[in-house]
């Protein structure tokens, strides 16, 4: 019965065109990556600075598991709560500017703690209706009352705001958003905030490390609390929470994923450390990335594509879901790998193209990319 249902369910996402299949990668090289033995240009990685694939951040990835080894072997509250952990996060919280930080193994992790354990019954939440799936699995499971508001539309939010009535109400937004690659208004969302008292959940983990002074992100003055990441510009693994003073005990006694879970490994702290000040030196990177950026979305905004996004994340939308995967695997073919973004990542018949650019692309990689991309589509998927 169970086989049946599964492949039931498998045949159906294969006809509405939203089958995963991702190619396997043999390797990767900086901006490349390897796909059955062919070099392949990669407009889908979220390595925005490029220190994932840096030789100095391998070498002291490398020499902290040496070090320190290479699991923590425990949860944070049993045997594996290392004062180097507790250093590092002291160092990103006074970085970021905020009172205190917790890693976590996963930015999944991370938002599903904190939306799961600081929110209940008693509370009334609203949310983005674009942010991560993390986070909405997080409401549902804290059990709180909540309530989406339309995307990046913070008059719409302020309607819901002002026939609510409650004293505990929530804000869940993202800075900037990991798929439409928009911007947060943050000086509205204070004004907001400032107005109603709602405690604010700003996701970074796109903005932390790319944009803002020294990487700090930009939701610092209207966030209470701020997830972010160590997988993306930072270029290690893992993700972090930044809070005001006190919620570090609150989350080590009441959060599940917290308290359940392997802790990352005490190298993997040591690491963080030392990456922290790469990012805070790296502002020629983030130049670099501001300005592939721009060059992209102009270059497709040239070449008649409808492209979105505000920042280092574009998304050039196609529609339909099986469209938009075919030209994907097109692209794939002429050496590029691009991420088609198809329903439920978002909206059912919105599916787009999302790129990613990095400081280590190139204007000539981004004219290749937008020349072969406007030859796919006006001479393979002419409507």
């Amino acid at each position: 019965m169970f086989a049946h249902k599964f492949e039931r369910r498998l045949l159906s996402q294969r006809k509405a065109g939203l089958f995963r299949d991702p190619p396997l990668l043999d390797g990767r090289n900086g901006k490349h990556v390897y796909v059955d033995g062919a070099k392949v240009l990669n407009l889908s990685s979220n390595d925005y600075l490029g220190l994932g694939s840096s030789q100095k951040v391998n070498e002291i990835v490398a020499q902290n598991f040496l070090k320190f080894g290479s699991s923590a072997s425990s949860s944070r509250l049993v045997s594996a709560n290392h004062k180097v952990i507790h250093q590092a996060e002291s160092a990103f919280a006074e970085y970021f500017g905020y009172d205190e930080c917790v890693f976590f193994p996963s930015g999944y992790q991370a938002n599903l703690a904190v939306v799961s354990t600081f929110f209940d019954q008693e509370d009334r939440v609203f949310f983005d209706k674009h942010i991560h799936a993390s986070s909405v699995t997080g409401l549902k499971a804290g059990q709180c009352q909540f309530s989406g508001f339309k995307h990046n539309n913070l008059a719409h939010l302020e309607k819901r705001l002002e026939k609510s009535g409650r004293d505990t109400t929530a804000v869940l937004t993202e800075s900037l958003f990991s798929m439409d690659g928009d911007i947060l208004d943050v000086a509205e969302f204070k004004r907001l905030k400032a107005r109603h008292g709602f405690l604010s959940v700003i996701d970074e983990a796109h903005a932390f490390g790319a944009l803002g002074p020294g990487g700090q992100g930009i939701g610092k003055d209207a966030a209470d609390i701020a997830p972010g990441t160590l997988g993306k510009a930072m270029g290690l693994f893992g993700a972090f929470v930044l809070m005001p003073k006190g919620l570090k005990s609150y989350l080590f006694n009441f959060a599940s994923p917290l308290i359940y879970s392997t802790s990352l490994p005490a190298a993997h702290a040591a690491s963080a450390l030392e990456i922290l000040k790469i990012v805070e030196e790296s502002e020629d990177r983030r130049e670099r990335l501001q300005k592939n950026s721009r060059y992209l979305r102009d270059r497709l905004a040239e070449a008649g594509f409808q492209v979105a996004g505000d920042a280092h994340i574009l998304a050039v939308e196609i529609g339909e879901e099986t469209k938009t995967y075919r030209i994907s695997r097109r692209l794939l073919e002429r050496g590029m790998f691009v991420f088609s973004a198809r329903y439920p990542t978002v909206p059912q018949g919105r599916a787009i193209l999302r790129l990613s650019m990095t400081a280590m692309h190139d204007e000539k990689d981004i004219r290749f990319f937008v020349e072969q991309l406007k030859e796919i589509c006006e001479h393979e998927f002419l409507q």
